[in-house]
């Protein structure tokens, strides 16, 4: 039996889904050692040729993906919508719930100066935040924080991989956020 290739089959199945270490160890049956090594060289199988797709963890689960290079065809062959990107407004408030996680609407509106109800909802509903608890404040308001959907949409393996922040005595964290937009307050 050959490991890479049945790694291979069970991330095409699976899809966006990917699969955890866990997950791979104990469908094929193997140890950590055995499933490292079949990642590494399924890795190294698909970086030394010219294929559009390519292996990679992302969040914590390995996943198959389409290479960088080729998004402006793989966006035409979408025909993907300009309201389906991501505003300015809209990554504002997806890196002050990245930075600051778990965050409260409130502490979100505080650092951008306006509500962010609208733009709360819909990184909902494109999953890339999701409610993650209740404060403990009075009326134990939600708690937001972002998906494993975040971490595919930037790339990033994990949180930790999200680039530092330097705030000098200079800077005010108001005009770090500050939008483009004039949004209105509800």
């Amino acid at each position: 039996m050959n490991l890479v290739s049945v790694l291979e089959s069970l991330l095409f199945i699976v899809g966006d889904e990917g699969l955890s270490l866990d997950e791979i160890k104990n469908i094929l049956d193997v140890n950590d050692n055995d499933v490292k090594m079949t990642i590494h060289n399924l890795i190294e199988s698909y970086k030394n040729n010219s294929r559009g797709i390519e292996i990679a963890f992302l969040g914590n689960r390995l996943k198959l993906i389409t290479k960088k290079e080729n998004k402006k065809y793989l966006q035409k062959l979408v025909d993907i919508k300009d309201d389906e990107h991501l505003t300015d407004a809209a990554l504002e408030t997806l890196a002050i719930i990245a930075y600051n996680q778990p965050v409260t609407r409130l502490m979100i509106d505080e650092i951008r100066g306006v509500s962010s109800s609208y733009l709360i909802r819909k990184l909902i509903y494109k999953n890339l935040i999701c409610e993650v608890g209740r404060s403990e404040a009075a009326g134990r308001p939600v708690l937001y924080g972002t998906t494993p959907l975040f971490l595919d949409y930037f790339g990033l393996k994990s949180i930790k991989d999200l680039p530092n922040i330097e705030i000098t005595k200079d800077d005010s964290v108001k005009e770090l956020y500050d939008s483009k937009y004039n949004e209105k307050k509800l």
